[in-house]
């Protein structure tokens, strides 16, 4: 039976029982399409009446003999912004939702168009009022920025319902499979849920356990489209299986067409951050350059200088909060203010990092005898309701308040703002020589583990992490880290 025949069977099995694909983000890129226009209109009509006071401003300087008043202009600048944000990709299906590139591309048109509009002003000898760019512009980027934030919020809110997903079949060898899987369900907000694998050799086989959740295995990888209808898929991820090669993958595109069924490879490169991927075709074949770790760069001398600005900042900022924990904790209980414990540095120098004490002065004696009441593991032991901990301890330790002092470490060079979990002589001495790869860099106050669930990660996801963070270094990533780390310990999710 040709590739024809048994798509049209499957589109005529399946049309009738799943609902378009794709109307949720039509409807969603026409909401952000009406909410980005009256966020530019306020933001130029804002600047026109702050800088000029009225609705109308002043004409226009122009060497011809026409009067154009501001409030045309700001007609013009904010048309062209809309056009700009609609030509960059800012609202394509591919990048609203979830992920970063959506933000770059949203940014990169508003900067492009005052760019061109600066440029413009000098070569056409227009005199446009600095000051009116000057607060359209800021108004407009964190107007725009928000409120695709609060969209993504509402997307976020309905897909916890179990709307908006992408039912997604994954297809290729047993293992290979099974780390895609787990891949998409660490970044549920995407909307990407698995309902089934496809693995050599298996009709119909038994389900494969996935982050406790059990997925069944619904036939063969070239036997994608009866798998297809078995799961009401709508997208199909294609990763490592010795059986599917390009003239496959070509034949699976077009029998999926038919369907309206997304097709996704993927490279099966875990961990590696965007900036270090490079697309390119050779002999027609799509390729993906792989640049080296950037655990170099995050020795460089813009990282040191940023993190000793930042916490001279920060120190004079929270100074008061230091000195009212600083009394709670010697007020409420004997004992020193603060608690120096050994960590491991980079290149495995040891230092003594300080935090605010948050639990009696004899607790490291009663730490043996924890670990073996809780038969938890003693290279990464941590219980939830220690007992050692204070009453102002455990308020603190819910919003990270008993690490502010750490920021001394980092002018003192020992940490940086952003970095690897600051880690005990035991860990390290668990490691192997991947784990050693944390050393390279020093441990930080702040980073991926904190804003990824704290205490509540596995040992193996922190590690993952770190070397993660290691591995895709980048003076933006460092940036991001610390907004998101505001809200983490704002919520206190996942300390103690």
């Amino acid at each position: 039976m040709s590739f024809e025949v048994r798509a049209q069977r499957a589109v005529s099995d399946i049309t009738d029982r799943r609902p378009v694909r794709g109307t949720w983000r039509r409807a969603y890129v026409r909401r952000l399409q009406v909410s980005d226009i009256v966020i530019v209109a306020l933001a130029v009509g804002a600047a026109q009446v702050l800088r000029f006071g009225d609705t109308v401003g002043p004409p226009l300087a122009l060497t011809a003999p026409l009067e154009v008043r501001y409030t045309v202009v700001s007609v013009v600048l904010g048309v062209a912004w809309a056009v700009c944000l609609t030509a960059s990709g800012s609202r394509a299906e591919r990048v609203i939702g979830s992920g970063t590139e959506e933000y770059r591309r949203l940014v990169g048109a508003t900067l492009q168009l005052f760019g061109a509009v600066a440029i413009g002003s000098l070569l056409l000898r227009v005199d446009v009022a600095r000051g009116y760019l000057a607060i359209a512009l800021p108004l407009g980027l964190i107007g725009l920025m928000m409120e695709r934030r609060l969209w993504r919020q509402w997307v976020s809110a309905r897909r916890a319902t179990g709307e908006f997903d992408h039912r997604v079949l994954v297809v290729g060898s047993r293992s290979a499979a099974a780390a895609t899987a787990a891949a998409f369900s660490r970044s549920p907000e995407a909307g990407y849920r698995v309902v089934g694998l496809c693995t050599p050799g298996i009709e119909v086989g038994p389900e494969v356990t996935v982050d406790g959740r059990a997925i069944p295995v619904l036939g063969d990888d070239l036997d994608v489209l009866t798998a297809v209808r078995r799961s009401d898929a709508d997208t199909v991820a294609v990763t490592a299986t010795d059986n599917i090669g390009p003239g496959d993958l070509r034949r699976m595109a077009w029998e999926l067409d038919p369907l309206g069924v997304e097709l996704i490879v993927t490279s099966g490169l875990a961990d590696i951050a965007s900036v270090r991927l490079t697309h390119t075709v050779i002999a027609d074949m799509p390729m993906l350059h792989v640049e080296k770790p950037r655990y170099d760069r995050a020795k460089s001398a813009r990282k040191s200088v940023f993190d000793v600005c930042f916490a001279l900042t920060a120190l004079i900022l929270i100074a008061p909060v230091l000195v009212a924990i600083a009394i709670a904790v010697k007020v409420t209980s004997p004992g020193p203010v603060f608690y120096q414990s050994e960590r491991i540095g980079r290149g495995g120098k040891p230092f003594r990092m300080i935090k605010f004490r948050s639990m009696y002065a004899d607790a490291d004696a009663h730490i043996s005898a924890l670990i073996d009441a809780q038969g938890g593991n003693p290279v990464f032991f941590k219980l939830r309701d220690d007992p050692r901990v204070t009453p102002v301890g455990r308020v603190i330790r819910k919003f990270s308040l008993d690490e502010l002092p750490q920021f001394f470490n980092v002018l003192r060079g020992e940490m940086s703002v952003v970095g690897p979990r600051p880690q005990v002589q035991r860990e390290v001495d668990s490691y192997d020589g991947t784990m050693r790869r944390r050393l390279l860099v020093k441990p930080g106050v702040t980073g991926l583990w904190q804003v990824s669930g704290r205490s509540d990660l596995s040992p193996e996801d922190a590690m993952r992490l770190d070397l993660n963070y290691v591995e895709n270094w980048s003076m933006v990533l460092d940036l991001l880290l610390v907004a998101k780390t505001i809200g983490a310990v704002t919520r206190g999710d996942g300390a103690y």
